[in-house]
C-alpha cells in the first residue's frame, strides 16, 4: 500500500514537470494498491483540469474508476485528526488536504507517502511512527 499525495499524481500527469519521470516511475512500480485521500482528489482535479485540460482529468477519471488509483475516504474519525493536526501545524500552514493524508496513513499505520512536499510531510510527526518515509 502507498498513501499517494497531489505532487506526484499531477507531476506524472504533466509530461513537461521536471518530476514526471521519476513520479511515472514510482506510481507505475509500486506494490500495492495506490491509496489517494478523497480531499486529494479533488486538489489534483483542479490542477490537472486547469492546467493540462479536460482530457488529462479524463485520464485522472478513469485511473479512479479502473482502481489503477483507489480513492480513499475519510473516517468521521479522520475528521477530528484532520482539524488537530491543521491547528498543531498552523506554522507551516500544512492545511487541510495534506492533513488528511497524515490522517489517512495513521488509521492504516502506513509509513510511506509518495509526495514532493517534503517541506510540511517532513516536519509532521504521526502518532504511530517517528517519521514518514517519503518517496520518490
Amino acid at each position: 500500500m502507498l498513501i499517494v499525495d497531489a505532487g506526484p499524481l499531477y507531476a506524472a500527469a504533466d509530461r513537461s514537470d521536471p518530476d514526471h519521470r521519476r513520479c511515472a516511475e514510482l506510481l507505475t512500480r509500486a506494490r500495492g494498491p495506490l491509496l489517494v485521500p478523497a480531499l486529494v482528489v479533488t486538489e489534483v482535479t483542479y490542477l490537472v483540469g486547469g492546467r493540462l485540460g479536460a482530457k488529462a482529468e479524463l485520464a485522472f477519471a478513469r485511473a479512479l474508476a479502473s482502481g489503477e488509483l483507489v480513492l480513499e475516504p475519510l473516517d468521521p474519525s479522520d475528521l477530528g485528526r484532520v482539524t488537530e493536526l491543521v491547528e498543531q501545524y498552523l506554522h507551516l500552514p500544512l492545511g487541510i488536504a495534506d492533513a488528511s493524508v497524515v490522517a489517512l496513513a495513521e488509521r492504516l499505520e502506513a509509513t510511506t507517502l509518495a509526495t514532493l512536499d517534503r517541506r510540511h510531510f517532513s516536519a509532521v510527526r504521526p502518532r504511530h511512527a517517528p517519521a514518514f518515509d517519503l518517496l520518490p
